[in-house]
């Protein structure tokens, strides 16, 4: 066992000198143009296009010549790349948070513990920047998909020059899969019709298991093998993905070395824990109550955060907290008894989530060690993509969807409705802001918030042990995510290819910190000396020690109101010193004003460096902003087949506009029933069904309302011709270009007619703005995953009625002459309170 081990290091400890300056060696095994040859390739042009036989008029006298199996340098690790979700610094037990993480705390005894990393502030951007090693404009992800816009570093396009690490690995020899979240595929390119080179297996992942979009119910996900749709939780009561993307990596990990053992693999391992829903089982929920972490609230639990980060010794000893935000969110002892009820739940569920989370992870760790292969793996364990989300407002939610359509403060009493049911299929809860701020401790602010370390500071454990020796250690140094992948070309003997597909490649834009895995470096200075940092017009600059951050001026659940018109300019301006000051604490602006002047010029050239411009501060705004999918610049859809899972993104939309349904059916004897066409689930969405043969059209208002369109006899057998016309009275998203909301979520009136007879009218004060269930599809002819009105049916409630043809028509609003001067003339106000004459250009 120990020459064993002593190989693999001086394997490694190679495998690392060819990495860090000595020249290119071709490895070769057997003869080349053979069929059992292997070889390394230097890598810098992806795929190697080289033939070694000779080719004449005939076959006798020319000589064959296969191409030999690309394999990495010898002693190239396998590598576990793990990264979870909206979770803060103060999460994990390993940083000193009071959620049990034992796999993480496993992976940090066995490695390095690093607490300067930093994400982008918001998870698809990260996720970007992680598998690319460039900054998350410079990859088109300036924003989520779902608010991408028309611009260079905000269209969601991963570019072609810009080749994922998972690319660059298959081609020089490694296994490469993906589990769990992928939220860098667009939004408007997600449907089972393709085009799929933006999909994982798109971009160099030779497998993948998960789920497409920010997020998912993890009871009944929408789930992927590859890219086509799977349903592995039906008739499975209690399933659940956390577990189950787990078991389907431990099986893909065990026929890979069943199958060819020596190939190293590239797995990474995202799965939806914590972004919300918090969907943890029954058995980890009643394990973290058992252990009352949070009896005490959200005060008490950010300073024994502190206090356990001080004796772990992973913060300085001098760092300071920032006092209680209690202009925003009230201090615990200032609650009402439902209140602090209501949150103690909310975050034993978050809790249970982040454990049950971990657990999964532990299982794949031990399966690869179980194999005899955790020696020679490299462990990532990245805790968060972002800080902690406080999308769920100052109250939390049982149902995300509707904080994305404006309700960003439902009530204890009706969130109380489903307190026993909190985290279960029946909800897509988040938690209150208030447990956010703690689990973002010692810093502040929340998700989002890119010029606050409590938005952007992550932190890692990091194990490798046949080059690791320094087990325990901590890491100071300051890193960005896309130092990650030049680290893993790195330590792989890998370079970054200068050619793919004949595309030359971009730079990467991270740097490498293997230099700081042996003992002798631990205090080393960092080598990642500049940093940008910008999300929804709030930016920031770190350069050799030094921060200069905007103020913040909206909390992440103010996302409806005014846009900064002028985020580069119309801010204030703070400024850190982060060797002095670790937790963002004490603003030094005032006294050093050149500093803030250069540190804001350089800002603006990184900006430019890397497509931040044209910066935009709008959020909701950019929810409903029109994108290339396939259905834009359409009107008229037309359906004549019954059709599942089309997502949000490629589906029409009816939101803020007039539209008219028709289907033409033919009802066979007896009852009919099923659903006809429907959009959205349990959480926000509509339908259109048949219910004991009586007409129906639902309205689902997140969950809150239902509002119930129907006939008032069953159908009887034959053709039948039924319509749904609603006439929207708002005028449409086209108030946005002039930052202006009140186009969207306006009333209407609908109709529903049987064979051309009125049979129901009712006006709808209120319609949803801005965005339906996201992880739900539009479906025609029966309904997937959960419906609409589970007093009504369950799914999938196929149609029993033969469809002949189902019709939309949509009629979106557009602004008269008047309604443009009118909003030309209405003043927005700046964060200073002084009134703006001009306004930002519209979403493009």
């Amino acid at each position: 066992m120990k020459l064993t081990r002593l190989m693999s290091l001086a394997s490694a400890v190679a495998t690392l000198a060819l990495a860090t300056g000595a020249a290119y060696a071709q490895q070769v095994t057997g003869t080349l143009g053979a069929p059992g040859a292997t070889t390394t390739i230097d890598g810098r042009q992806l795929p190697d296009p080289s033939f070694g036989g000779t080719i004449t008029n005939d076959a006798l006298s020319s000589k064959p010549w296969w191409a030999p199996r690309i394999v990495p340098p010898k002693g190239a690790p396998n590598i576990l790349l793990v990264i979870t979700d909206d979770a803060g610094f103060g999460v994990p037990s390993t940083f000193g948070g009071v959620i049990p993480t034992p796999t993480m705390d496993r992976v940090a005894a066995n490695g390095l513990r690093y607490n300067n990393v930093h994400s982008t502030a918001l998870c698809s951007p990260t996720r970007a920047a992680l598998i690319t090693g460039r900054n998350h404009h410079s990859v088109g992800f300036g924003v989520i998909s779902e608010q991408s816009t028309g611009f260079p570093g905000y269209n969601s396009i991963i570019p072609e020059d810009k080749a994922t690490i998972g690319r660059i690995l298959r081609d020089n020899g490694y296994a490469t899969f993906w589990f769990g979240k992928d939220h860098n595929t667009p939004a408007f390119a997600a449907s089972s019709i393709g085009p799929f080179d933006k999909w994982p297996t798109g971009m160099g992942f030779e497998y993948f298991y998960g789920f497409v979009g920010g997020d998912a119910n993890q009871w009944q996900p929408n789930l992927f093998r590859n890219t086509t749709q799977i349903y592995p939780f039906e008739g499975k009561p209690g399933w659940n993905l956390v577990t189950g993307m787990a078991d389907d990596a431990i099986d893909y990990l065990t026929r890979l070395n069943q199958t060819a053992p020596d190939k190293p693999f590239f797995m990474k391992y995202a799965p939806g824990a914590t972004h919300a829903p918090h969907h943890p089982t029954k058995e980890w929920v009643e394990k973290i109550s058992a252990m009352h972490l949070f009896d005490q609230g959200w005060n008490k639990l950010r300073e024994q955060i502190f206090e356990n980060q001080k004796k772990l010794g992973v913060i300085p000893q001098d760092t300071q907290l920032e006092p209680w935000p209690s202009s925003i969110l009230k201090n615990w002892d200032d609650l009402k008894p439902e209140d602090q009820k209501l949150f103690i739940r909310q975050a034993e569920i978050y809790a249970a989530y982040a454990a049950y989370s971990d657990h999964e992870i532990g299982r794949v760790v031990q399966a690869i060690e179980d194999m005899g292969k955790l020696d020679n793996t490299l462990v990532i364990y990245i805790n968060g993509d972002n800080g902690t989300s406080a999308e769920g407002g100052p109250l939390g939610t049982p149902n995300e969807v509707a904080f994305f359509n404006g309700i960003n403060e439902m009530p204890t009493d009706v969130q109380m409705k489903w307190y026993d049911v909190w985290g279960t299929e029946q909800t897509y809860n988040h938690m209150s802001a208030g447990w956010s701020w703690a689990f973002d401790t010692p810093f502040s602010w929340f998700k989002q918030n890119a010029s606050r370390l409590g938005g952007v500071g992550q932190n890692m454990a990091f194990s490798w042990p046949a080059r690791i020796t320094d087990k325990g250690g901590l890491r100071e140094q300051f890193m960005h995510v896309i130092d990650i992948v030049p680290t893993l070309l790195e330590v792989t003997g890998i370079p970054a290819p200068d050619m793919v597909d004949g595309i030359k490649q971009a730079p990467i834009e991270g740097t490498s910190f293997a230099y700081t895995f042996d003992k002798v470096n631990a205090k080393a200075p960092t080598r990642h000396k500049t940093q940008y940092f910008e999300m929804f017009g709030q930016w920031a600059l770190y350069n050799d020690g030094w921060l200069l951050s905007t103020k913040v001026n909206r909390a992440p659940w103010e996302a409806f109101g005014t846009a900064n018109p002028d985020p580069l300019n119309n801010q204030v301006l703070q400024l850190y010193d982060l060797s002095k000051d670790f937790s963002q604490s004490q603003d030094v602006a005032a006294e050093n004003p050149d500093k803030v002047k250069a540190m804001k010029d350089l800002f603006l050239a990184e900006a430019k460096k890397y497509e931040v411009f044209p910066m935009d501060a709008s959020v909701a705004a950019r929810i409903v902003a029109p994108r290339p999918n396939i259905t834009a610049g359409r009107t008229e859809f037309t359906y004549t087949h019954p059709m599942t899972g089309l997502p949000q993104g490629d589906s029409p939309s009816l939101l803020n506009s007039s539209y008219t349904i028709t289907a033409d059916i033919d009802v066979p004897q007896g009852d009919a029933e099923g659903m006809i066409l429907t959009s959205g689930g349990r959480f926000a969405g509509y339908g259109f069904y048949l219910l004991k043969g009586k007409p129906v059209f639902l309205w689902n208002l997140v969950d809150l309302k239902r509002v119930k369109w129907q006939g008032p006899d069953a159908l009887t057998a034959g053709k039948h011709m039924l319509e749904f016309d609603f006439q929207y009275d708002g005028l449409g998203i086209g108030t946005l270009a002039f930052n202006n909301m009140s186009g969207a979520g306006r009333s209407g009136t609908g109709t529903l007619k049987v064979d051309g007879k009125v049979v129901d009218t009712q006006k709808m004060e209120h319609t949803l703005p801005m965005i339906l269930q996201w992880d739900e599809a539009f479906d025609v002819g029966s309904d997937t995953l959960t419906g609409v009105n589970d007093a009504d049916y369950s799914p999938p409630f196929a149609l029993t009625a033969k469809l002949n043809k189902l019709t939309i028509k949509v009629d979106r609003p557009t602004l008269s002459e008047d309604d443009i001067k009118k909003l030309e003339d209405a003043q927005a106000v700046a964060v200073d309170g002084s009134p703006i004459h001009h306004m930002q250009p519209a979403p493009q």
